[in-house]
């Protein structure tokens, strides 16, 4: 019977398991930490001041590693909240600014956190590389495919560690859950099942509004389209909206498509094939007067790899009281099933059906996350030259993974991946999807 090991702290854990474990795992060319010894104190700079970059601000001051600079938001409330805030915490004022291009030239920082909206995370994560900053990116790391490549090859063109925020990477009940499925305890593994099950219902158009004064909607869109400003958009709700990110699967199910990426020894699908729709929420409304959501409230999406069958579901509506979780993976193996949640930590159903196994979870009350243990493992790669436990490269082959699943809703049909190439095979049209046309003076990535 696999037992878990000793309770210890979120901390030791990482420093124990994390920074060796992970870079043995992930040992590859990384870049120098120029910034050296262990007591720098990283000149930290925010760009998207919101609810989760704040909670990752947090974390950094928690770390004592870190002295926020500057902070950034288009959004003046934001920035404002952002700033007093900081400065109750820690006694200082960091800069303000409403354009992250002012921040990095005027207040360039060590590190950056960039915690905008989906469709804004690939310009200022390229820019902070390129000024010499590392970056901690919040997930999924672009809009499109193009950009996420952009934003790898700007990371080890520059030397510059990026983490990602796909923070179960270090979350010990994920970390002793990949240990359980390593040492074969679920026997061999041919199919993983991904999902998200909650509750919703259909939906009812919002009136579009004048954005508030202390919001520059035009910048919010930036290099997307420019929509009338609707409340059910900013703050919070964009994840809904095509426009600026990916819908559920590319929202929720990055982390899960992540947690089966680390499990495999695959990069990439050779096929996927998605179909999923709005039955219940309704055809999408979207005229100068008001605005509904436009991404699926249902989907299912199936991913064939060499080895396995992994496969995507969620749903909007109904919610799931008939199984014994609503959120997480299925791993089935050949000795039984182990589930990976979130607050429920992971179980282990033996194919016999003999007693299950479970680990609790170890969570921060806040948000129920990882932050401290991801920005400790960051500052620690920084420091000794490896690569993080959410490595850019390794999120952006799991943030196609969700990108790929919705282009085949998207076009109504199967797609056949090239992932070393990162090309759709013999399909021009799907191909002209892996990046989109950048609005006014924004211009798409191009990193070689």
């Amino acid at each position: 019977m696999y037992k878990p090991s000793e309770s210890i702290s979120r901390r030791q854990f990482v420093k124990r398991t994390g920074a060796a474990a992970l870079a043995a795992s992930y040992a590859a060319a990384s870049a120098p930490a120029i910034l050296g010894a262990n007591n720098t104190t990283y000149r930290t700079a925010l760009i998207g001041s919101g609810w989760w970059g704040m909670n990752i601000m947090r974390a950094a001051l928690e770390s004592g590693r870190c002295k926020a600079t500057a902070v950034c938001d288009v959004d003046g409330s934001h920035l404002d909240d952002a700033a007093e805030e900081i400065g109750e915490l820690t006694g200082d004022q960091p800069k303000k600014f409403r354009d992250y291009r002012d921040l990095l030239d005027e207040e360039p920082p060590d590190i950056a956190i960039v915690a905008t909206p989906d469709h804004w995370h690939a310009l200022p994560t390229i820019a902070a590389i390129e000024a010499g900053a590392h970056v901690y990116v919040e997930k999924p790391i672009g809009h499109t495919i193009g950009e996420g490549r952009a934003m790898v090859n700007a990371a080890r063109a520059n030397d510059r560690i990026v983490q990602v925020g796909t923070h179960r990477r270090v979350s010990p009940h994920n970390m002793s859950a990949m240990e359980f499925l390593r040492e074969g305890n679920a026997g061999d593994v041919g199919m993983v099942r991904a999902f998200v099950h909650y509750g919703g219902g259909p939906e009812s158009p919002r009136s579009n509004e004048e954005p508030p004064d202390h919001l520059d909607w035009d910048f919010w869109c930036g290099p997307a389209p420019l929509r009338p400003f609707n409340p059910a958009i900013h703050p919070r709700g964009f994840r809904h909206f095509l426009d600026y990110a990916n819908g559920q699967l590319g929202d929720w199910g990055i982390h899960w498509m992540d947690q089966i990426l680390w499990w495999a020894e695959e990069k990439h699908p050779k096929r996927v094939s998605s179909v999923g729709g709005r039955v219940i929420r309704g055809e999408p409304v979207y005229t100068m007067e008001e605005q509904t959501t436009d991404g699926p409230d249902h989907q299912v999406t199936t991913f064939e790899f060499e080895n396995f069958t992994a496969t995507w579901e969620h749903r909007m509506f109904a919610a799931n009281h008939a199984e014994n979780h609503n959120v997480g993976v299925y791993f089935y193996g050949t000795e039984g099933t182990l589930h990976l949640g979130w607050t429920d930590g992971w179980t282990f159903y033996p194919a016999d059906g003999s007693d299950s196994t479970h680990v609790e979870p170890e969570l921060h009350t806040d948000d129920n996350h990882n932050i401290p243990e991801s920005w400790d493992d960051f500052i620690d790669a920084i420091e000794n030259d490896r690569l993080p436990a959410s490595d850019i490269e390794l999120s952006h082959y799991s943030t196609n993974l969700s990108l790929l699943g919705m282009l085949s809703l998207k076009l109504g049909r199967e797609i056949q991946w090239d992932g070393e190439r990162e090309e759709v095979i013999d399909d021009p049209e799907a191909n002209t999807h892996l990046r989109r046309p950048y609005r006014g003076e924004w211009e798409y990535p191009e990193v070689s």
